[in-house]
């Protein structure tokens, strides 16, 4: 699980073709490896990804062909920027929300426009997850956590301020960058809930009545 809080942006520094997937080797800028260990995870741009091998300044991760056609990062290239956040820990600051690193789909920003000292991003998503889209809920994008601003129909639209401009790829954003979202998963749980009457078939009869209230001290 991750907060969706972007500790540093990395580099793409080499895609390796292995056996019809890939491996990538991605530098880490100011990540902090010191408490990296073999096999532990890292979002790469919102993509839940595995340590294989690593150093102090760069990890390496296999991707398969799945991950490849489900994610941006079947289109990223050698020197590609990419949002990097380590796997939150019983210690960690919940700054944001919690994050699966699971990608639900891809999106597509559709314009970008100032607004003071902040940018707007219009941003379309694919037909099957702008359900679960809702002003004022949380999304991941590329694997950082933001307030959804408004929504019409597949369309949504998010503010960045600043800081989150500098310090994560999102700055790089132009009209037709595809981008990683991950919706929140309370929605998709409440989905879940309520298929095939789900509701209505949960136990609703409670124990709890005027008399069982007045014996336990209660008038």
């Amino acid at each position: 699980m991750f907060t969706g809080i972007i500790q540093a942006i990395g580099t793409l520094s080499d895609l390796q073709p292995k056996g019809g997937d890939m491996a990538l080797v991605v530098n880490t800028g100011k990540l902090d490896m010191s408490d990296v260990q073999l096999g532990d995870s890292i979002a790469v741009n919102g993509v839940c990804l595995t340590a294989v091998n690593f150093s102090a300044s760069s990890f390496t991760a296999d991707v398969s062909r799945e991950t490849l056609s489900l994610t941006s990062l079947g289109d990223l290239s050698k020197g590609s920027p990419v949002n990097l956040e380590k796997a939150l820990t019983l210690q960690t600051r919940l700054g944001g929300h919690l994050v699966s690193g699971h990608v639900d789909g891809l999106g597509e920003v559709v314009a970008r426009r100032n607004d003071g000292r902040s940018e707007w991003f219009n941003i379309k998503a694919p037909d099957g997850l702008a359900k679960y889209i809702a002003a004022k809920g949380s999304i991941t994008i590329d694997g950082v956590s933001l307030t959804v601003n408004r929504v019409d129909g597949v369309h949504f639209e998010i503010n960045i301020v600043p800081h989150t401009l500098q310090e994560t790829v999102i700055g790089h954003y132009q009209s037709g960058t595809k981008i990683n979202l991950e919706v929140d998963v309370i929605a998709r749980y409440l989905e879940r809930l309520l298929q095939q009457g789900g509701i209505s078939e949960m136990n609703t009869t409670s124990n709890i009545t005027e008399s069982f209230l007045a014996d336990n001290g209660y008038s």
